[in-house]
């Protein structure tokens, strides 16, 4: 048989594992307070659409509301509640009215400790003059009266009432009501008739909703059905659902947290089961159910010892724990002293190290510097050497055209002078045509060697002037008169007075022609000569 409810459970929930339910139990638990201020929001919000023109039975009905909010939130205001609506029955002189607010009256009487009142209470109500639609309520007062009394007395004899009652209101109840349903269960239960118990249930659950008051009393059934079956995790599953649908609809009198206690209990989740019994407890003070605290006095007085002894261990451990965290400290404070020390050595090596670092570095620096001015020269002698070795070879080319042309010219003179042409050799002698076409010859040299060494003096020259004041070459000149004098200096020539002289133009005019071309360029005008200086530089390549 408990193979065969195991099955019908799992397939109803096996979408849910019982960790789910218990964390979401968990944070109910956490959220309790939310939950009963929502409670009280919702019964605060009802008080406040009360109207000062309502009839005595309008009232009836509105207190009679209050006290089905209060019933199983809090026993005291219910009462009250229902004792205004006796008064209410005694000033209508409606005896139906005042023997359902007595019948109320009862269970709340007998759920707070107050057995003696409850009880003269129902002595009072004769059954037979009660009308047909009070007595499911006159049985339900009277299974409800045993049932809170067998907790605080146990008796074979009071749990044969609480069935004989429960039988007899099973034969006033509609049964198709879900009252009549649950009544049927739970008489089937204790005849053990548990299989069909279980599939009645089952198939009241599909339709209930959590947040319907039925739904934590269906679940509960189900507990206690797997309890007696032996069946632990479907036992502690069921009894969690009811226990969550009860924190979340604020229903202080409740059973499943103490019942869900015992189960974690079982499985020595004592931290769990002390935390069930504490909620239980509190609902229990809050609602002031009586027969609710003395059931949980027992279980609370067993868990609560277990708690005590686990949290002395706790305690013990704990202390050990701190002698170990002091000692651990105390070697840590040594260790710390000690690395502090060995960081402020390093430190102290870092600085060092540092100051080091930073004189080689400017070493470094110097070295690069000097290596660079060395190159610099290195390179400024290779072009030296370059530019001597071209201008050797051409010098010596030259010497021997101009000896050769000397030459030749002697001998003409010479043939002039023989043949007595003294006039011819004056006007030889007189003309400048022969200097001029040596000038233009010389020039003319000294351009294609120049621009054998520099290619791209022209270009780089134009590159250091502003775009409209760029050098423009006439047809079949490889350089001007400004751009031989700047040539002269970019061959280290930086006398104005070598310049002109070798030019044959005044000293003026070459300071105007290096005025005017500092004055056009496009870089800085103190620097302008210095660049035309580095057109073309050979650097050294070691």
């Amino acid at each position: 048989m408990s193979l065969l409810l195991g099955l019908i459970s799992f397939s109803v929930y096996a979408s849910e594992s019982t960790d789910d339910i218990i964390d979401k139990l968990n944070l109910a638990l956490k959220n309790k307070e939310h939950y009963v201020r929502l409670k009280e929001e919702r019964i605060l919000n009802f008080k406040k659409i009360k109207s000062d023109g309502l009839t005595k039975e309008q009232e009836y009905n509105y207190n009679k509301t209050l006290y089905t909010e209060y019933q199983k939130f809090n026993s005291d205001s219910a009462i009250l509640y229902v004792k205004k609506n006796l008064k209410i029955a005694d000033e209508l002189q409606d005896k139906d009215l005042s023997d359902l607010a007595n019948l109320q009256l009862v269970t709340l009487y007998s759920s707070s400790g107050k057995y003696r009142e409850s009880e003269a209470i129902l002595k009072s109500i004769d059954k037979n003059k009660l009308s047909k639609s009070l007595l499911p309520n006159y049985y339900t007062s009277y299974r409800e009266f045993f049932e809170h009394y067998a907790a605080n007395s146990y008796s074979i004899h009071y749990l044969e009432q609480i069935q004989k009652y429960r039988d007899s209101l099973l034969m006033v109840l509609d049964q198709k009501s879900i009252n009549y349903k649950i009544n049927k269960i739970q008489h089937d239960i204790y005849h053990k008739k548990l299989a069909g118990a279980q599939k009645d249930l089952m198939n009241l659950l599909k339709n209930t909703k959590e947040a319907d008051p039925q739904y934590a009393m269906i679940t509960y059934l189900l507990g206690s059905i797997y309890e007696r079956t032996h069946q632990l995790e479907l036992r502690k599953k069921y009894y969690a659902l009811s226990a969550t649908a009860d924190i979340k609809n604020a229903n202080k009198d409740n059973a499943s947290l103490q019942e869900l206690a015992l189960v974690f209990y079982e499985i020595e989740d004592v931290d769990m089961a002390y935390k069930l019994t504490q909620s239980a407890i509190e609902d229990a003070l809050y609602c002031n159910v009586q027969f609710r605290t003395l059931l949980m006095s027992e279980v609370y007085s067993i868990i609560n010892t277990v708690y005590l002894e686990k949290e002395a261990k706790r305690k013990t451990e704990l202390q050990l724990y701190l002698i170990c965290i002091s000692l651990l400290s105390v070697f840590l404070i040594i260790a710390v002293i000690y690395v502090y020390k060995q960081m402020k050595k390093v430190s102290r090596i870092r600085g060092e190290l540092y100051e080091t670092s930073q004189k080689l570095a400017e070493l470094n620096q110097d070295i690069t510097e000097t290596n660079n001015q060395l190159q610099e020269r290195n390179a400024q002698l290779s072009e030296s050497n370059h530019i001597k070795e071209e201008y050797i070879a051409h010098f010596f080319s030259l010497c021997s055209t101009y000896i050769n042309k000397l030459e030749n010219y002697r001998i003409i003179l010479n043939k002039k002078a023989t043949a007595k042409q003294f006039d011819e050799i004056y006007k030889m002698l007189k003309s400048t045509t022969l200097v001029d076409t040596e000038l233009e010859e010389l020039y003319k040299n000294f351009d294609i060697i120049f621009l054998n060494l520099y290619p791209t003096f022209v270009k780089d020259f134009n590159a250091l002037l502003i775009k409209e004041e760029q050098v423009v070459l006439k047809q079949g000149e490889l350089l001007n008169t400004e751009l031989r004098i700047f040539a002269l200096i970019r061959l280290g020539i930086n006398d104005s007075v070598k310049i002109a002289a070798f030019l044959r133009y005044s000293l003026s005019t070459i300071y105007n022609y290096r005025t005017r071309a500092r004055n056009k360029a496009a870089v800085s005008r103190n620097d302008f000569e210095e660049m035309v200086m580095k057109i073309g530089l050979i650097t050294l390549k070691i």
